[in-house]
């Protein structure tokens, strides 16, 4: 159908409706409405920074619960961390409908290797190969602008930590971050981490990554003071409940341009 208020109810055609009895009225090319601002043509919410560091006993992640539309802080209960089997998790920085799609992948690939029945599990090197195939195979689908993920993981004594885009790129490391974190949280992960691995304790390890998202959630404006952990061990996969950052702005009196100073 043509929406052009004129030719409301009429089939689009270029000069006739679908019995050609019927001229239909040309839109003009100067019309009102083609200057219009059009800013929901394709909406897209997404998620902001993952966190990711290994620690002497295994891996830790953290992800906030926010999702944005666009500016709007939209969805505050988004969970952004996702355990597939039993000893890997993944988390989703970008398009969230996407990470919907991953996730659905994923969990399909889980119940065929279940269903298979040769007593053989998905590691986190695989599921974080198959991710990197996937990815590139449906980046013309996807936003490449914004997707990245996490993939974190402890299978048979060893510790994996690595990250995937649509892009291509993927590499491992011990401390790694996605989004805004690359830049904020990233420097300080490497400065309290790299060649500690293998002696921070869980608690050390929480109080690090409490300590990053709390500089997030200061400098960036796509981020939220609740949050979920998850630690990777040999135990197994736990995923926390949100966690309510403690924050103080009363700094920002204190700094030239802000608050009711003149001087």
């Amino acid at each position: 159908m043509d929406h052009f208020p004129t030719n409301w109810g009429r089939p689009r055609n270029d000069a006739f409706d679908a019995y050609g009895t019927y001229p239909i009225a040309q839109r003009p090319k100067n019309d009102a409405f083609s200057a219009g601002v059009q800013h929901t043509q394709q909406p897209i919410v997404t998620g902001t920074s993952v966190l990711a560091i290994k620690y002497k006993d295994g891996i830790m992640m953290a992800a906030d619960n926010l999702a944005s539309y666009g500016s709007l802080a939209r969805f505050k209960d988004i969970q952004r961390l996702h355990a597939v089997g039993d000893n890997t998790v993944i988390g989703a920085g970008g398009d969230m409908s996407d990470f919907q799609y991953i996730q659905t992948i994923l969990d399909e690939l889980m119940i065929d290797e279940f269903t298979s029945g040769d007593h053989q599990t998905l590691g986190p090197a695989e599921i974080h190969e198959y991710l990197s195939q996937i990815m590139y195979a449906r980046r013309s689908k996807m936003n490449p602008l914004w997707n990245s993920l996490l993939v974190g993981g402890f299978k048979d004594g060893q510790r994996f930590l690595a990250y995937v885009d649509l892009l291509g790129t993927t590499y491992s490391a011990s401390t790694l971050a996605t989004g805004y974190g690359s830049y904020i949280a990233q420097p300080l992960l490497r400065k309290a981490v790299e060649g500690y691995e293998d002696v921070l304790t869980e608690e050390e390890a929480l109080k690090i990554i409490e300590n990053s998202m709390r500089v997030l959630y200061y400098r960036d404006a796509r981020s939220l003071n609740k949050y979920q952990v998850a630690t990777i061990t040999e135990k197994g996969v736990t995923i926390s409940e949100s966690r309510q950052l403690e924050t103080s702005w009363s700094f920002a009196e204190g700094i030239r341009g802000y608050g009711a100073q003149t001087q």
